[in-house]
């Protein structure tokens, strides 16, 4: 089999521990074929401000259109609410944190007003907002290793990022603090991995072994959200749902760029109606603020 994926520390990192699990199963050599996307290209600019849908997945699904590799492995963050109409997420592998992390050499409350907090988030400078925080926000871009880099050389005071990606690179020295859910609620799908696979694939129910189902149900529900709502990383949207004995309890929280909340909801019911709770609650934002 070949996979594709992004060039990027943290996306061949991922790409190999799925290679390592479908290997045992498969006891088969696995390819990796690197694949540049278009949001690997830009480097200058908020993702807020372009056409972000797909930018960092769409030649990867491509590839597997074409038949040039077998799957694509993806942050399933960056995946789009749709996909093409002969893809599907055949697993999602056991979840990493989705909680978000501040990397700076101050503690959160130290940083000082004007203080300069590198994303290229409208969410993370929403919840910036939220919480009454005077910074400078300024567009940061790169791989994890190079934001981490550019917050130690002074560049920027601080950077908030994903927990996921900083422990599955080893960076965890890197972590000032790391926030709850309730204070920054992270973006649908963080901390997850996606498999995409052809529907007619003949290697869809081998990679179909790779999935965790509470992992998938609690992407479901949150995904369900954003297509009903029917946006993406142009939105200051979080929205994290959480599976405990069967039981899932979702929360969104959708603000404006400077931080006021236009909808706060939280729904909760069996982890087998995931999807019906992301309706629900999708349902219940949009009577808030429509």
């Amino acid at each position: 089999m070949k996979v594709g994926t992004r060039g990027s520390s943290l996306a061949t990192v991922q790409t190999k521990s799925i290679i390592n699990a479908l290997s045992k199963i498969t006891h088969e050599k696995i390819d990796m074929e690197i694949i540049k996307t278009t949001g690997d290209k830009i480097q200058d600019s908020q993702l807020y401000n372009i056409d972000a849908k797909g930018i960092f997945t769409r030649e990867l699904d491509n590839a597997v259109l074409q038949g040039d590799v077998d799957f694509a492995v993806h942050s399933l963050k960056d995946l789009p609410t749709e996909l093409e109409g002969d893809l599907e997420i055949v697993a999602i592998p056991q979840r990493e944190s989705s909680n978000e992390v501040l990397v700076s050499e101050y503690e959160w409350d130290e940083l000082p007003s004007g203080a300069i907090v590198g994303t290229s988030s409208i969410r993370r400078e929403a919840f910036c907002n939220f919480h009454k925080k005077d910074f400078s926000i300024k567009t940061i871009r790169g791989n994890i290793d190079t934001r981490i880099k550019k917050v130690l050389s002074g560049d920027y005071d601080a950077t908030i990022m994903a927990e996921a990606g900083i422990k599955r690179l080893g960076l965890n020295e890197h972590i000032k603090k790391r926030f709850s859910i309730e204070y920054f609620t992270p973006a649908a799908g963080q901390g997850a991995i996606a498999v995409v696979a052809r529907h007619d694939s003949d290697k869809r129910n081998i990679l179909k072994n790779l999935n965790h189902l509470t992992s998938f149900q609690e992407v479901t529900a949150e995904k369900r959200v954003l297509q009903e709502l029917g946006v993406g990383c142009q939105w200051p949207l979080g929205v994290s749902a959480n599976i405990k004995e069967n039981k899932l309890k979702l929360c969104a929280v959708l603000l404006t760029k400077e931080g006021k909340v236009l909808s706060r909801v939280k729904v909760e019911g069996s982890a087998d109606e995931a999807s019906k709770l992301g309706l629900k609650a999708a349902k219940l934002m949009m009577e808030d603020y429509i």
